[in-house]
């Protein structure tokens, strides 16, 4: 620029009155805008800093590439005329080579769009910004070419070429000073992993720059969970295998000493003792330094004087480090704010849901004193509902400085579902369905239903109408009409009928159901092994009640928390049938490392006669997918051995054979241990890993006086059609003649009424 200056004033003496100015050049540009931002005027004296200055200013616009000044002779002076080059415009971008990665994926990377000035630094960041996006897919070998054309004075077209090359997985990882933890111990914190043979379907191995690291920073979190206060951990260093197959990972490590806590000491605004508040702290003094339990006393600190009011309070960690006796001083410095209270309650987003049905879940009033726990809670039951997508809630400040108002926004989802469709169990095989459903039904709250299948081995038809808060009360109230008809192993059973229900919760996470049913069964269809059924055509008139605690954290799909069941129902309210059953099971949801959860599950039944037999369809059978995988459905069970006689059409001739008959125990217990691993998060993808044991035991027969065991695993899949389970179980301890010591695949597909 100050060349052009330069050439500019040879041109022109200092001090000559400029008599005009002008803009030549300039295209796309308008000459006000130009003008605008020159400060020399007609009548102005001509001098060489101040066209410098106007120079730097036309630059400044961002529109030029190019500046000159030139003047003309005129009558009393000089024309001064600013000669631009614009910079060209983007009008086109070509994209080549791609095959892995969608053409509307780079694209939307670039960061360059058409109709843009061109710069040469946009290119280069463009060009980074694709390499990158390589990277993150595994194709770390990924060259990116680009070339510039003119389609004229002001338009530019731009191409890249592109040369994927082989995907390159990270092959190793390896740790450089590590002593406390070895290798395998630190890969498992990390996200990033080496390459295995199920890479395409998982993505480990995957070089991703902003993961790995915050692989640091994973690795440092386990070294200080663990005492190591002074460690450093290095960002790790990726490098390229000289035979180009894969990555090498390498991460430096300075451990340091390891500490232990020493005094936990409590000071400032307490509300109560320090023997009460370190009773509700994890850390403990001697025990190995953590600093995860030091932000979870934090946090939990935090929550218990917000509980009580205090919704601004702030607990500060106050440490000191012992370099002698390697130990870390805690102290907890309250400073608990003023009291708060809830003031309105905003809700918002909920353009089907009344406003009724979100308040009553809501665990904080307006009017009453701020709770943390409380608006956790009121999360968690909102999202339980099944109603919305997603729910925020805020505080904002109320009409007075210690008040605060509550927003929550509702994201709604569809809860209304109409479907015709097919599925398929192992247990009912081939099933037809359509179905009706609404668990939102007029906005209220109300779970509606009208359902119907057809299969091969079963049909149902259903019709139910649920009102969770009955006349805006806290019982809930419904019903059912029913026509089911099943085909078992040894006979068929037909019922119709119908349930009343009524439900009253104690508290947030236990609840009561009291249910009258009656039902008119038939059994037909009779197995000659099974010959003596004493009715084939019964009425059962039965009350059944449950308690059931619920502390899962995701009701939908739960990863942490235990769901605890005990019920009993009474058969003899009138009916043919006469038995009173006994059960109960639990459940518990432990959460793992890489978002994989580990449940365990045990059930027990016990059903006794009332002055007559158990009816053959109310006992207890298992086998198949929901109780015992490895063995067929209601397989599981008690059986007879009966001689039946046959006649060969052709001869005349009698043989006879022993048939086997199930006729259902009076005792279960069944326990299940399942481990679930996401695969595909965004697709509801995940594998499970399984063990299964129990067995279903007769009246002369001592519970656990034989176990059936298997083990096995599948996949779980929340397809369109509704939820897919495919899972292999092989029993470790087959029966003879009944079972299949290489296992047996177990499957389900569509939600079945």
């Amino acid at each position: 620029m100050a060349a052009l200056v330069l050439n500019a004033q040879a041109s022109f003496a200092e001090g000559e009155k400029i008599v005009g100015v002008q803009i030549k050049g300039n295209r796309r540009v308008e000459t006000a805008a130009i003008q605008n931002a020159i400060k020399l005027k007609a009548g102005d004296l001509l001098y060489a800093d101040k066209v410098d200055a106007d120079i730097l200013a036309i630059y400044q616009l961002g529109q030029f590439q190019d500046v000159k000044v030139e003047t003309e002779a005129a009558t009393g002076g000089v024309n001064l005329v600013y000669v631009v080059a614009e910079k060209p415009i983007v009008r086109e971008i070509r994209i080549e080579g791609n095959k892995e990665l969608s053409t509307d994926k780079i694209r939307d990377a670039l960061g360059l769009k058409t109709s843009t000035i061109f710069s040469q630094k946009a290119l280069a960041e463009s060009v980074k910004k694709v390499r990158k996006l390589y990277n993150d897919d595994g194709y770390y070998l990924a060259e990116i070419t680009t070339r510039t054309e003119k389609r004229s004075d002001t338009d530019i077209k731009v191409t890249y070429s592109i040369t994927e090359g082989k995907k390159v997985l990270i092959k190793t990882i390896r740790f450089e000073g590590n002593k406390a933890f070895d290798a395998r111990k630190l890969k498992s914190v990390m996200e990033t992993k080496e390459k295995w043979f199920l890479s395409w379907l998982t993505g480990a191995g995957t070089y991703k720059d902003e993961v790995i690291k915050n692989d640091a920073a994973l690795i440092t979190d386990l070294y200080y969970n663990n005492g190591y206060v002074n460690v450093k951990v290095g960002e790790p260093e990726v490098k390229l295998l000289d035979d180009k197959s894969g990555l090498v990972v390498t991460v430096v490590i300075t451990e340091g000493d390891q500490y232990k806590t020493g005094t936990i000491g409590f000071k400032g605004d307490l509300l109560e003792p320090e023997a009460v508040l370190s009773q509700k702290i994890k850390l403990k003094s001697g025990e190995i330094f953590n600093r995860s339990n030091l932000r979870a006393d934090v946090a939990m600190l935090t929550d218990f004087y917000a509980d009580k009011g205090y919704a601004f309070a702030n607990v500060t960690p106050l440490s000191k480090i012992d370099s002698e006796k390697k130990t870390v001083d805690i102290t907890f410095d309250f400073e608990k704010g003023d009291k708060v209270f809830i003031d309105l309650i905003n809700i918002s987003g909920n353009s089907k849901t009344r406003d009724k049905v979100i308040r009553r879940e809501v665990r904080v009033n307006e009017g009453g004193t701020y709770s943390s726990t409380g608006l956790k809670r009121t999360k968690q039951n909102l999202m339980n509902l099944g109603f919305f997508e997603d729910v925020n809630i805020n505080t904002i400040k109320g009409r007075a400085d210690n008040k605060l108002d509550v927003n929550i926004d509702v994201k709604e989802k569809p809860t209304g579902t109409f479907s015709i469709g097919a599925g398929y169990s192992s247990l009912d095989g081939l099933i037809g369905q359509g179905s009706v459903s609404q668990s939102n039904f007029l906005g209220l709250g109300l779970k509606a239903n009208l359902a119907a299948s057809l299969g091969g081995k079963s049909s149902t038809y259903n019709l139910g109408l649920t009102d969770p808060y009955f006349l805006d009360s806290r019982w809930t109230l419904g019903g059912d009409i029913y026509r089911t008809e099943r085909d078992y192993l040894d006979f068929t059973r037909r019922s119709t009928g119908g349930d009343i229900k009524a439900g009253y919760p104690l508290s947030d996470t236990m609840s009561t159901l009291w249910m009258y049913k009656y039902e008119d069964k038939q059994i037909y269809d009779i197995s000659q092994a099974l010959r003596l059924v004493p009715e084939t055509s019964s009425t059962t008139s039965s009350i059944y009640l449950s308690l059931t605690r619920n502390t899962t954290d995701y009701r939908l799909d739960p990863t942490t928390g235990m769901i605890n069941n005990l019920s009993i129902e009474f058969a003899g309210l009138g009916g043919t049938n006469r038995f009173l059953r006994y059960f109960g099971d639990t459940t518990v949801f432990f959460p793992c490392k890489w978002e994989t959860v580990l449940s365990l599950r045990g059930s027990l039944g016990y059903v006794q006669g009332l002055g007559k037999d158990v009816p053959i369809d109310e006992r207890f059978y298992a086998g198949g997918i929901s109780t015992l995988r490895g063995f067929e459905g209601r397989s599981v069970s008690p059986y007879i051995l009966t001689d039946v006689q046959s006649t060969s059409q052709n001869s005349g001739a009698v043989t006879s054979s022993l048939e086997r008959a199930f006729v259902g125990g009076d005792k279960e217990a069944i326990f299940n241990a399942e481990y679930t691993i996401p695969l595909l998060k965004d697709a509801g993808l995940k594998g499970v890993l399984f063990f299964d044991a129990g067995n279903v035991y007769g009246e002369n027969q001592s519970m656990f006086s034989s176990v059936l065991m298997s083990y096995g695993a599948g996949i779980r899949w929340i397809s369109p059609l509704g939820p897919l389970r495919l899972e292999y179980g092989i029993p470790l301890n087959p029966r003879d003649g009944i079972d299949k010591k290489s296992g047996r695949f177990e499957f389900s597909i569509g939600s079945f009424f």
